[in-house]
């Protein structure tokens, strides 16, 4: 590592590193600034073991140092899949309160984040930031008021769904449904189409939305990086380093991830380059675990992406900020991803509304400072749709709850987990030693028939190995009250089924909005005078 990353200013080249001399001294700052720079960094599907510095064998040097340099976040909580978390971290609410609570939204869905949710990024514009995103947005598009640049952000670019080819922007949902994803605020950004991997082209727009920003006035950058999500996709050099891994996922996986954190350091040069570092708080976050069938690890957590195991939830994350009082430490205390609405709004000198019901906490004395957390509970989530577990029942849930519903919280050192979790097995390393996913290394438990309870003391037992349920009841009783009590405030889900006028075929060919609010006015208009002519004609017969 030494040899290859000599010093932090040293590296030059690489995933989106414009031309010139990015190592140039910050210029002079000029008057004292009290709101902070706030660049947020979310990778896609990068395992909890994926970093160097949890003991992974894919180098992470440019990760490794921010955190060394920051806050390590060790207790740190996301949601298993993309567009959960992506919308409770722009809304501070968990998704029983906004009818996100059932799996993602999908491409050809007439869904996306309800437009009576304040974001982040109005928040921010409200206190004079300048608001930029690049990257993934997957919090729905069906209508133009969903787009980012209406919900907060004075540019966008990126891409709208939650997936797609690195290099060709294009999607297919199914056969016959395909399209390109790729957009430059409200329009498909076909100039853009050069075939330049997404890592890449996301970190050239970043630096040049810094080098035509000017550093004494706040910005908040959300860079939603593709990396490492599927399709497993990396530019030939990064495979350098990487060709004893037999695993060709895993392989890839690693390429990709190797590509991100180079990426990441361009990002950091240009913040220096252009005045912006000494002032700059950079959040680092992945949006959920890893998936190991697509060369992802969580090892030694268990489960994986779209589970409440502590694998699918855990998060690699961390701060790094000259404005932190506690640098090159460690925060275990409880930190959540609807933390950091309130925490962000606050460092900005904003205010939260009073009627705006916060599920997140202010962290930021808690991270800085190694304060307790404000937090001591996380309602992981309430899944009223999801598969149901054939032997869950009220009477296993003590009459208190249906433990037949997929639900997930955590109180103080306590998780309980009711109906059907999830891919449950722990993969160790070992499992990508061979040329494909080895079910063989992994470790597997058969739980007795009719199960739909678990209780762990995370604290002691992080890795989820010993199931206190039947050992602690009055526990399970007091954390299934809580559970209801959280239901009570729940919204009904947002779930709709697919929309065939989504096609983009019908679109020119692009994935973007297909919900005309006129049409649904003039298909209104038209009943409303066909219930008027009917109303006249009853009225002529009847005389």
């Amino acid at each position: 590592l030494t040899c290859g990353y000599l010093a932090w200013g040293s590296r030059r080249g690489g995933a989106g590193e414009a031309p010139g001399n990015l190592l140039g001294e910050e210029p002079a700052a000029g008057a004292p600034r009290s709101q902070p720079h706030i660049i947020f960094i979310l990778a896609d599907d990068q395992g909890f073991r994926d970093v160097g510095y949890h003991g992974s064998e894919i180098r992470t040097p440019t990760l490794d140092k921010l955190a060394a340099e920051g806050v390590k976040l060790e207790n740190y909580y996301v949601q298993p899949m993309c567009t959960p978390s992506r919308s409770q971290l722009i809304t501070g609410k968990y998704q029983i309160h906004t009818g996100l609570q059932h799996s993602i939204i999908r491409p050809t869905q007439p869904n996306c984040l309800p437009l009576d949710n304040v974001t982040l990024p109005q928040k921010l514009k409200e206190v004079g930031y300048s608001t930029h995103m690049v990257g993934k947005w997957h919090l729905g598009f069906y209508r133009r008021e969903c787009m980012p640049t209406q919900r907060g952000f004075d540019s966008f670019f990126g891409s709208l769904l939650g997936s797609g080819d690195y290099y060709t922007h294009f999607k297919c949902d199914s056969p016959g449904i395909c399209g390109y994803d790729l957009y430059e605020n409200d329009n498909a950004a076909w100039d853009h189409d050069n075939g330049i991997y997404s890592t890449q082209m996301y970190t050239q727009k970043v630096q040049q939305i810094l080098a035509s920003h000017n550093p004494r006035k706040p910005i908040f950058l959300y860079i939603a990086y593709q990396a490492v999500h599927s399709p497993l996709q990396a530019p030939g050099r990064y495979f350098e380093h990487y060709r004893s891994i037999n695993n060709i996922n895993r392989r890839r996986y690693a390429a990709m991830l190797a590509c991100l954190d180079e990426a990441i350091n361009n990002v950091t040069l240009a913040l220096r380059k252009y005045g912006y570092y000494e002032n700059s708080i950079i959040i680092y976050s992945s949006d959920n675990g890893g998936q190991p069938m697509a060369g992802g690890s969580n090892w030694p957590l268990r489960g994986s992406k779209g589970t409440y195991w502590e694998g699918g939830i855990r998060a690699v994350g961390f701060v790094h900020s000259p404005l932190l009082k506690n640098k090159g430490s460690v925060c275990k205390e409880l930190v959540h991803i609807t933390d950091w609405f309130p925490t962000l709004i606050t460092l900005a000198e904003g205010q939260i509304d009073e009627d705006i019901q916060l599920d997140g906490y202010d962290v930021w004395e808690t991270i800085s400072e190694g304060r307790r957390s404000p937090r001591v509970d996380i309602l992981h989530n309430i899944d009223p749709i999801y598969t149901k577990a054939k032997n869950g029942s009220w009477a296993a849930g003590y009459g208190i709850w249906n433990t037949a519903i997929q639900s997930a919280i955590r109180v103080n050192h306590w998780k309980l987990l009711t109906g059907n979790p999830g891919y449950s097995d722990w993969v160790p390393p070992q499992a990508f030693s061979n040329a494909g996913p080895n079910r063989w290394h992994n470790e597997r438990v058969s739980w007795s028939a009719g199960k739909t309870v678990w209780l762990f003391n995370i604290t002691a037992d992080p890795y989820e190995r010993v199931d206190l349920s039947a050992r602690h009841p009055e526990v399970v009783k007091q954390l299934l009250r809580r559970l209801s009590q959280f239901n009570k405030t729940a919204v009904p889900v947002r779930y709709p089924p697919k929309d065939p006028r989504s096609n983009p075929k019908l679109n020119g060919g692009v994935w973007g909005p297909w919900f005309k609010e006129d049409e649904k006015k003039k298909k209104s208009d038209k009943s409303k005078g066909a219930n008027k002519q009917k109303k006249s004609k009853n009225k002529k017969k009847a005389n």
